[in-house]
């Protein structure tokens, strides 16, 4: 039993990650109808943002709390993803808009590309491992949960909590839910829509960032490849839990993070992958729009 406690907890920790990540896809998605798989990618460049921090924190003073070092890797990782996906939401993807479906998709999978190779190139194709930042662990009856897992699930449901508070409560909520219904009447009842997809893509590339701070927080180590397999992980899970609602996106992600931990626990790990894709395409067959999805009613 508490070995079976154990992986849960893993995999809720693993699936938070997920969930943060597949907020971007699914907020893009639900505005514009596009899968942007430049996300994992933004997610990836974000890790490398937090890890140049730390390493500039850790020359500069000796001595940092951690708790203001995480917020300000956070903080400065927010603030260059942003600008890398409002760049390429501007560059790349509004040009396109009007476009055939499969022109912004391959953009997305050329912009992927592009910033996979240009991390490469930039820092290098080796690991970068970093110190342990959080080493606190509390053994409670025989089950081990790291202070770091902890920050991960709290970071996760505060920012899901607002997330959701600022898409259902807010204006600029609003304005997201017109856009998502009917972009042209949207544009008609005076709502700028695009600085709103503008605001959507910078708002997901947040999340993504906060993620890649958080995977290198637990992991201690980044490679320029990282954004591709958590990215299409973090896309199943939006399509899993309902692409299109934040907390399909949240549930599909601790659903991928809980199946992975217990097959790699129960069975082999070699085979988790094929176990995750598998359930997806069972949930699929049954609930197409996913498991807390909208059917979408085609008008006449």
């Amino acid at each position: 039993m508490q070995y079976f406690v154990q992986q849960l907890i893993n995999g809720l920790t693993l699936g938070s990650i997920y969930g943060l990540i597949a907020i971007g896809y699914t907020m893009v998605y639900g505005i514009i109808g596009m899968i942007n798989f430049a996300h994992g990618d933004i997610f990836m460049v974000g890790a490398f943002a937090a890890l140049i921090v730390f390493l500039i924190l850790g020359a500069l003073f000796y001595s940092v709390p951690v708790v203001i070092a995480l917020l300000v890797m956070m903080i400065v990782a927010m603030l260059l993803t942003s600008l890398y996906n409002w760049t390429i939401e501007k560059l790349a993807y509004r040009p396109l808009r009007g476009s055939f479906r499969l022109a912004p998709l391959i953009t997305a999978i050329g912009m992927s590309i592009v910033l996979s190779n240009f991390v490469q190139v930039s820092q290098g194709p080796r690991n970068k491992p970093v110190p342990p930042m959080v080493s606190k662990v509390y053994n409670i009856e025989g089950i081990s949960v790291s202070l770091k897992q902890i920050i991960i699930v709290l970071v996760t449901i505060v920012l899901l909590a607002l997330f959701w508070y600022l898409v259902n409560k807010t204006s600029l909520g609003r304005a997201q839910r017109a856009c998502e219904q009917d972009r042209k009447m949207a544009a008609l009842l005076g709502i700028d829509v695009d600085r709103t997809i503008s605001i959507t893509f910078i708002m997901g590339a947040a999340l993504a960032a906060v993620a890649g701070t958080l995977f290198l927080m637990y992991y201690g180590v980044v490679v320029f490849s990282d954004g591709f397999t958590p990215g299409v992980k973090a896309f199943t899970a939006a399509v899993l839990g309902g692409i299109g609602s934040l907390p399909g996106a949240v549930l599909g992600g601790l659903m991928i993070g809980f199946i992975e931990s217990m097959w790699s626990a129960y069975f082999s790990i070699d085979y988790k992958d094929v176990a995750a894709f598998s359930i997806l395409a069972i949930v699929l067959i049954f609930l197409p729009s996913g498991i807390l999805g909208r059917p979408e009613v085609e008008k006449v």
